[in-house]
């Protein structure tokens, strides 16, 4: 039987950093679950879709195909054939992703694709809905969080170091509307699993953070070893 555990948490709190560190340090498979999504994102973007017009979004959906692959540990994204793993990760890519997200369509075309992958091995997924609703079985729930605040400072961090000009108010703004927005849609919204671990990473690197979760699946595991 495979090993499941379910990450959540809000925008920008490090889930997959930390999830991806975690997931190779107990050696599961990690499955980003907002990747799956920013691609559905990238090609509403590229195509002019509106994710509230319900009959183009259907049409859009029907010829998005979505691959997951694995190179040195790493996942890689391809939308319709086209590696993307680089494309999805922008600010205006991550956007569409959360507003087409709240779309039960667009949820209902990921989530067998998502619950196959856990059935047949052990793997480790993060998300918003994973605990609650994709993997409500999963043998360790982490819901992972940190203060807004500290969220916007390591976003604008990122930016930085990428080379781009970034407003540290705007982009805590957003990370607010976002925060929001994903809790309070209609459809598995942004919520902490009853049986999850809350986890703060305001105070912890993502060493400690990943270190916290590997010790917590190794005892529910009953693993001995260091």
């Amino acid at each position: 039987m495979s090993f499941n555990i379910a990450i959540d948490g809000p925008a920008g709190a490090g889930k997959s950093t930390v999830a991806r560190r975690a997931a190779a340090m107990l050696g599961f498979t990690y499955v980003d679950t907002g990747a799956m999504y920013r691609t559905i994102g990238l090609y509403l973007m590229r195509n002019h879709v509106d994710p509230a017009d319900s009959a183009a979004l259907a049409d859009a959906l029907s010829k998005i195909r979505i691959g997951m692959s694995y190179a040195d540990g790493v996942q890689h994204m391809s939308l319709n054939g086209e590696d993307v793993s680089s494309e999805i990760r922008t600010q205006e890519v991550g956007e569409m992703a959360s507003k087409s997200a709240a779309v039960p369509a667009v949820r209902d075309k990921l989530l067998s694709l998502q619950q196959e992958l856990a059935a047949s091995q052990d793997v480790l997924m993060d998300g918003r809905d994973i605990g609650t609703r994709i993997l409500p079985h999963a043998q360790l729930k982490i819901y992972l969080t940190a203060g807004v605040e500290v969220r916007a400072k390591r976003r604008f961090l990122e930016l930085q170091k990428k080379g781009e000009t970034a407003d540290i108010a705007q982009i805590e703004e957003e990370i607010r509307s976002r925060d929001y927005r994903d809790m309070h849609r209609d459809i598995a919204p942004l919520a902490q699993a009853e049986d999850a671990v809350y986890l703060d990473t305001s105070n912890l690197t993502i060493e400690e953070a990943s270190a916290v979760i590997v010790t917590l699946a190794k005892l529910r595991m009953g693993r001995t070893d260091s």
